[in-house]
């Protein structure tokens, strides 16, 4: 019998973790020819989430909890599931929050029994959200095709993994991941579900604004050098910016119609200054990517004494 394991993240989760699990569960038990295990990664919850899953899990086997020491990020906890799912056959990765559905459930196992070794359940529609959102994704996708030559467009994280993908994944050497786009980057077989985002009875979501634009920013700095080059053409642009304007200006000279004033001069000393903090600003960027790599911390800590694991073990 194949094992499987199903890994969720989860982060400050108390409102709806119970119901939501013994919804997953309920699917989960029709996958009678698999032997399933789920396991929940606590991203360093503050609340009740962990004393709820702690209690869930005496009265259901085959369910474990690993706990990270605090808050690293959803990318550093599914790296952490999918670290302690390696032994298994194959893994898959969805949201606690039901808005991946566990009804693909059995789709997903299906195609992967065929053959497939990535099954992605892909967004037909996003869901409620604001428009202001729509259009910020829209816009990010856009940027990160263009740039990357990756497409992730309406791809999500809900992705069965075969045991191939999960090690090669495990494999790779970068801190700072994304997610989607590594497993598009590693380009094994791949089929596609699609699915309509349901509604979600959580208040707020656990992304900031910040964390998101920093997580896009970190996404593409990751997949892509082209800004660097970016910073090439913007010193060329101004050089010929400034070849223009002194030819420009040693004509009226020479033909005695210079006139005094500095507006021809402050305008380009701001053009220039301007591209220049730009510039500085993405290679920055780019050199914090590299200590933060540098520094080989780990991507995750566990915390041994609040994880639950039982026989489910690297």
């Amino acid at each position: 019998m194949k094992s499987l394991a199903i890994i969720i993240p989860v982060f400050n989760e108390e409102y709806s973790i119970i119901g939501n699990l013994s919804r997953i569960i309920s699917v989960v038990q029709s996958l009678t020819e698999l032997s399933i295990n789920i396991l929940l990664v606590d991203d360093g919850s503050t609340d009740a989430t962990v004393q709820l899953i702690r209690g869930f899990i005496s009265k259901e086997k085959n369910l474990h909890l690993l706990c990270l020491t605090r808050n690293f990020g959803k990318e550093a906890a599914i790296y952490a599931g999918l670290t302690f799912a390696k032994k298994c056959d194959a893994a898959i990765v969805m949201d606690g929050d039901l808005q991946h559905p566990p009804s693909l459930l059995p789709e997903m196992v299906r195609l992967w029994q065929q053959g497939y070794d990535v099954v992605e359940a892909c967004k037909s529609s996003r869901g409620p959200e604001t428009r202001a959102k729509g259009v910020m994704v829209r816009l990010y996708t856009l940027l990160f095709e263009s740039l990357t030559r990756l497409g992730i467009k309406n791809h999500s994280d809900f992705k069965l993994l075969d045991k191939k993908v999960i090690e090669a994944y495990c494999r790779l050497p970068e801190r700072e991941r994304f997610f989607r786009g590594l497993i598009n980057w590693l380009h094994f077989s791949t089929a596609q579900i699609s699915f309509d985002v349901p509604a979600t009875d959580k208040k707020t979501s656990s992304w900031k604004k910040w964390t998101l634009i920093k997580y896009a920013i970190s996404s593409i700095v990751s997949f892509t050098s082209f800004p660097l080059h970016l910073v090439t053409a913007l010193g060329g642009l101004t050089f010929l910016v400034s070849v223009v304007i002194g030819g420009i200006a040693l004509v009226d000279k020479i033909s005695g119609k210079a006139i005094g004033g500095f507006t021809t001069v402050i305008l380009l000393l701001l053009f220039i200054g301007s591209v220049l903090m730009f510039s500085l600003g993405i290679i920055g960027i780019y050199i914090a990517g590299m200590y933060d790599e540098l520094k080989h911390r780990p991507a995750f800590i566990v915390n041994e004494k609040e994880s639950f694991l039982g026989d489910f073990r690297q």
